[in-house]
């Protein structure tokens, strides 16, 4: 029988706490495996057990884990409470102020802090301490505040952050229309022929692992993607390269190097913390290993940010220095780099 209301379908006191809406190429997955790939730090028996209570749904229908997701369909998790990522706690947690002032702040993010509360991570966020030290932040249109962009867990770097609702539209306008400046730094794997250039291709979820994102170049897929790259230094099995972004996609940059062959310095998630360039020779690995302990993350920083001031359409720009792992990962690859060259000579 045909259901004219959705809402008889599940309890009014319910909470959307994930959506999906499957692709055109989707081929039929089970539900619990779906979206297993889907959200971080899940398991299939929390997954199973959502299902077997009613709380996934397909189309507005509950269905069980045993549902084959087919293309085009609205996958919904609805759970008893709140997402925990909309119930903010102010945490006195220090900030790097680089600059502030009555209408935004510009702050230098360390690496392994989320930027805002999601799946896994409740806590410890960069939105938990500005919700401690400032009061009535502008909330962005995903209801976080005084977020105008974001950078990934481990990368590092700068964030301008929003205090009032005029500071918010304008700044969020100029990321959109693309004339704000961002600039990051990193070390990629191998030696990028190049001394300059431009990566364009398209970036969604990667079909296999939804946990990576991938680069789709015909366009049919994906969102629009430019990064422009220079080469600051050779270190022999790896170079040290700026990036300038155009547009700003999920892991952008990580995904680009990786999309032209030059994966990011110990970025995990997509292989960069395996030795994709040198030699066989133990004492090599043994040095590469050393690189990681130094460097326990992916080697990027957002080293410079630029935009025109909301109020006084001055045009500002922000620096910070190359965070000490990074730098002292650096200084170890020039050694290494230039023993090698007295070697071969």
């Amino acid at each position: 029988m045909e259901n004219n209301n959705v809402e008889n379908d599940y309890d009014d006191d319910l909470y959307e706490h994930h959506r999906f809406e499957a692709g055109k190429g989707q081929s039929p997955l089970r539900v619990d495996k779906y979206l297993m790939n889907l959200i971080e730090n899940a398991t299939r028996n929390k997954i199973q057990q959502s299902a077997a209570s009613g709380n996934i749904f397909v189309n507005d229908v509950a269905v069980k884990s045993n549902y084959k997701v087919k293309a085009n369909d609205v996958v919904r998790v609805l759970l008893s409470h709140p997402p925990y990522e909309n119930l903010i706690i102010p945490e006195d947690i220090p900030l790097d102020i680089v600059y502030e002032d009555d209408q935004l702040l510009v702050v230098n993010k360390a690496a392994g802090i989320v930027v805002h509360p999601g799946h896994g991570n409740y806590t410890g966020t960069l939105v938990n301490a500005l919700a401690f030290h400032f009061d009535n932040l502008p909330m962005n249109s995903s209801e976080r505040p005084g977020l105008v962009h974001r950078i990934d867990k481990d990368t590092s770097g700068l964030l301008v952050v929003a205090k009032t609702e005029t500071a918010m539209t304008y700044l969020a306008k100029q990321f959109a229309d693309k004339t704000s400046e961002r600039e990051y730094i990193g070390i990629v794997w191998g030696n990028i022929e190049e001394e300059e250039g431009t990566i364009e291709g398209n970036i969604d979820r990667h079909v296999s692992n939804r946990m990576q994102m991938a680069v789709y170049p015909e366009g049919d897929k994906g969102k629009h993607a430019v990064t422009h790259f220079k080469v600051l230094e050779r270190l022999g099995y790896v170079t040290l390269v700026s990036c300038r972004l155009e547009t700003g996609r999920t892991h952008q940059i990580r995904v680009h190097m990786k999309y032209i062959g030059h994966t990011l310095f110990n970025d995990e998630r997509y292989g960069g913390n395996l030795i994709l360039k040198g030699t066989t020779f133990t004492k090599y690995k043994q040095f590469v290993d050393n690189c990681f302990k130094v460097l326990p993350r992916q080697a990027l920083h957002a080293r410079t940010l630029g935009f025109e001031h909301p109020v006084t359409k001055e045009f500002m720009r922000f620096e910070t220095e190359i965070p000490a792992d990074i730098q002292e990962c650096i200084d170890k690859w020039r050694i290494y780099s230039k023993a090698q060259t007295i070697e071969e000579d």
